[in-house]
């Protein structure tokens, strides 16, 4: 047995309400993710088996497991596994955090029923792994490698089960790498799942046309947080130059004659706009109603 299998079994134990179903579950996910992710986007036959086999298991028990008092006692798909989208200075927060963390974040800012808990043992530890959504594309955005799994267990689970796919690297080299993503327009994700211990264990950092997780967003999957805030854009200074209407992930921004404009409902707050708009016409400005900004104390 791996020694990060080990460990994720120890953390496994320790964490509370984790069943055997939720640590095969997470045993699984990192073992095989390029096939669970690709299972997922349907880029496998064994996507269609999956889904084949879980229509006929809803048709023959259709009341399985037990029904909630009240439909506010669901848990949904997106509370097992979601993202909180956050601006690069966060993200660069994540990666070059010093000390062990361990605290949870209410719904408020991570508005889920599972899975909103930042535990980093040993944050130094970041391993920069092949992305799996490009990774099952059959024309994928460039680089791959640009999935950071930050924190024990996770960073040597991936390493010792991908190493073909995973590379150790710095604190430093992570904010590289974040910088590189946003100047190509890629949305930072902080990513949690209930099968991973129910809490944070990546960053990844997103493009539209291969995300499993925007994609989904997009077609009505709730699986992705606003960060709290929404881009707003001085129309004086604007040059009209289009830069951020083209690469908006979320094609929250348009041109409107000469000026841009910004879709305050299709927004998501990832504040790329802010860091390519060439002339400084674009900030973050906090927006209550989208939700409450992920900070990290440190």
């Amino acid at each position: 047995m791996k020694k990060s299998t080990r460990a994720f079994i120890t953390a496994a134990r320790n964490t509370k309400n984790f069943s055997i179903f939720d640590f095969l579950h997470g045993y699984v996910y990192m073992r095989y993710v390029y096939l669970y992710i690709g299972t997922g986007l349907g880029a496998h036959f064994t996507g269609r088996i999956y889904y084949w086999l879980a229509g006929i298991f809803e048709k023959v028990f259709p009341k399985a497991g037990r029904k909630p008092e009240k439909e506010s006692d669901a848990v949904q798909f997106a509370d097992t596994y979601h993202g909180k989208v956050i601006p690069i200075g966060t993200a660069r927060t994540l990666v070059t955090v010093n000390k062990e963390l361990e605290f949870s974040y209410p719904e408020q800012v991570i508005p889920y029923k599972l899975a909103r808990d930042i535990i980093l043992q040993d944050p130094d530890h970041i391993v920069a792994l092949d992305c799996p959504c490009r990774s099952n594309r059959k024309d994928p955005c460039l680089p791959l490698d640009v999935c950071l799994i930050i924190g024990e267990p996770f960073a040597s689970m991936a390493a010792e089960n991908q190493p073909g796919h995973a590379r150790w690297i710095t604190q430093q080299e992570a904010v590289d790498i974040l910088i590189a993503e946003e100047k190509r327009g890629h949305v930072h994700h902080a990513f949690f799942k209930q099968a991973m211990l129910n809490r944070f264990y990546a960053i990844c950092n997103c493009c539209s046309c291969c995300c499993g997780a925007m994609q989904g967003y997009r077609h009505g999957n709730n699986m992705l947080a606003s960060s709290g805030y929404l881009s707003r854009i001085n129309a004086e200074a604007c040059l009209g130059c289009g830069t951020c209407e083209s690469l908006c992930q979320f094609h929250a921004i348009r041109l409107v004659g000469e000026t841009a404009r910004v879709d305050e409902e299709a927004c998501m707050g990832c504040g790329v706009c802010v860091s390519i708009c060439p002339n400084e016409a674009v900030e973050l400005v906090l927006a209550p109603h989208k939700g409450i900004p992920m900070e990290v104390p440190v």
